[in-house]
């Protein structure tokens, strides 16, 4: 175990309405902060106030995007207990992105230690209503100050905790999406399999167009611009009248955690879920033959989000008369049933606060 410091805050911020939390708008009142150093290894492992951290102008985050986040989540169960849902597998896809980004990952113990004692510090803030939680985000960034192009010797681990409510402002409603045809999220060989600020960057305007336009996400296309990779912060699915498809990992693509999830839920029940290259003709062509029947986005944030519009080639198509499709609500019941304790927990997702 590692000798963990805190330092608690003198006043404790006062608690966000629950009904008006939205995302990512609201931080509790500490944060866990380590660093790493070439030759000393971790070191200053502590729980201190949140607030601004003291970073050197020539550090790599700034110049060279040395910056790599997890998303997860805590959940205050029936019972008045609180759990993590699958934080190991936040833990190894940090830590394969760290190896990608050139950064240090912390050990999984110091991982799960500050995860545990900087959440019972401020566990007043998970809420209690349903369908909220307390988002967490893991951060890794390169914090040694040099102007030549390599990795940084010197690594920054933050973890931060956000009380959450609905992540899209239409709620569990069903979503409308913009086919980007311009722009581009990824390709192979680079980042987009792994959570680096740097592929969020690149996504901003895109999305900041599709907003203008009246859609919430994107949905992102291969280097051919055909090929379906991902729906701006989320995995995709699509259901058809004779097979449940989601794009394979192909590199260029993250590996959700709630897409896993959600695999292994659809196999557990016997449905055809197939990882596979789709193309967006190929699911307009099938829209347009009554084949597809739903489709949903899958993320730590949103947990499901229908999809109920998806713009391409000038033209919005409509997917289930716009409205939420019964797997899609199925599956979204039971993940958020396995969180919140209504369901019995088989898949050994549940870990709980220690």
């Amino acid at each position: 175990m590692t000798n963990i410091s805190t330092t608690l805050v003198n006043s404790p911020k006062a608690l966000p309405p629950s009904d008006q939390l939205g995302f990512g708008q609201y931080f509790t009142d500490h944060m866990f902060v380590a660093k790493y150093a070439e030759g000393k290894g971790w070191y200053e492992a502590s729980i201190v106030p949140y607030g601004p951290i003291s970073v050197d102008p020539g550090a790599s985050v700034f110049h060279y995007g040395q910056a790599l986040f997890e998303g997860m989540k805590a959940f205050r169960q029936q019972d008045g207990k609180v759990v993590f849902f699958r934080p190991e597998f936040n833990y190894h896809r940090l830590a394969e992105g760290a190896e990608r980004m050139c950064l240090q990952a912390p050990p999984m113990e110091l991982f799960m230690q500050g995860l545990h004692e900087l959440t019972k510090v401020d566990e007043r803030w998970v809420p209690h209503q349903p369908n909220t939680s307390l988002y967490i985000r893991p951060t890794l960034i390169g914090t040694e100050a040099f102007l030549g192009v390599r990795p940084s010797r010197e690594t920054t681990f933050l973890i931060l905790l956000s009380p959450a409510g609905s992540y899209f402002s239409e709620g569990a409603k069903p979503v409308k999406i913009w086919t980007e045809e311009k722009y581009l999220r990824a390709a192979p060989g680079g980042l987009g399999a792994v959570k680096a600020g740097a592929n969020y960057a690149s996504s901003l305007k895109a999305a900041l167009e599709a907003k203008q336009k009246g859609y919430a996400q994107v949905l992102w296309l291969d280097v051919e611009r055909l090929g379906i990779e991902e729906v701006g912060t989320m995995n995709v699915f699509f259901v058809f009248n004779n097979e449940i498809v989601t794009p394979a990992l192909n590199g260029s693509i993250l590996s959700g955690g709630t897409r896993d999830a959600i695999i292994q839920v659809l196999k557990k029940k016997n449905l055809p879920v197939v990882e596979r290259r789709i193309t967006i003709t190929e699911v307009i062509e099938r829209l347009a033959k009554g084949e597809l029947k739903e489709a949903f986005g899958t993320g730590t944030a949103a947990v499901i989000s229908p999809i109920g519009v998806i713009h391409y080639n000038e033209k919005d198509w409509a997917i289930n008369d716009n409205e939420t499709g019964p797997l899609s609500n199925e599956l979204y019941k039971e993940i958020t049933g396995i969180q919140s304790g209504a369901i019995k927990d088989s898949m050994g997702w549940i870990t709980p606060l220690t």
